[in-house]
């Protein structure tokens, strides 16, 4: 199985923002793992830290 983390960082214009939000989403979604079974389906979107949602985390199947 593969985990996919995709966040768009296309709003994320001040300067660091993107790499400030992009460690909060890591934090935040590396912490909550432990909720999920992490089967091929499971996911979740993925929000920055104004709860605007910027992408999502998914189990696929290895290809």
């Amino acid at each position: 199985m593969k985990f996919v983390l995709e966040v768009d960082t296309t709003e994320m214009r001040g300067e660091g923002e993107a790499a400030a939000e992009l460690g909060r989403v890591l934090r935040y979604w590396g912490g909550n793992l432990r909720h999920y079974a992490l089967q091929p389906g499971d996911g979740s979107p993925v929000y920055d830290s104004q709860y605007r949602e910027v992408g999502n985390w998914r189990i696929t199947e290895s290809s």
